[in-house]
């Protein structure tokens, strides 16, 4: 099981997004079984932001001095076997959901929970420096996406 915990700090997510709790514990059930953590309790937090915070966390931690579409910060670099553990922190920034401005509300959603999914793969350990490691993380993105639209649709 999954708790997401969902901290939004910018006011425009709400205008795209009503209920963004809701959206993002449900699309976690819908998640393929191997990344749902079926006999353990993972927690993580999603902060919902926008590009003068998380180009400061950029700064910081990665010493880019930019905007990015989304941060992911493991708490561990492999995932615990105990039965409650946390994961990490994923940040997303509202203004790269909103571009281009004209998306509708039903595309901005998929957008951004495809890069939800994009963090959380890194949260486990995925990553795409290289293009073996691309292609493995492309793929599982494609996967628990196509589970998950049905829930968007």
């Amino acid at each position: 099981m999954i708790k997401v915990n969902v901290i939004s700090e910018e006011k425009s997510w709400s205008k795209k997004i009503k209920k963004k709790e809701l959206l993002f514990d449900k699309i976690i059930k819908y998640f393929p079984d191997k990344f749902k953590f079926l006999n353990q309790k993972a927690y993580l937090t999603l902060l919902l932001s926008n590009n003068k915070k998380i180009k400061v966390l950029n700064q910081k931690f990665r010493k880019k001095n930019k905007h990015t579409d989304v941060l992911s910060f493991p708490l561990e670099k492999k995932i615990s076997n105990k039965k409650e553990f946390y994961l990490g922190d994923i940040i997303i920034s509202f203004n790269y959901m909103d571009d281009p401005k004209n998306l509708t509300n039903k595309e901005f959603t998929e957008k951004t929970v495809k890069i939800f999914i994009h963090g959380f793969l890194h949260l486990l350990g995925y990553d795409h420096i290289n293009d073996i490691d691309y292609k493995k993380m492309q793929t599982a993105e494609k996967n628990i996406f196509n589970k998950v639209k049905k829930l968007l649709n």
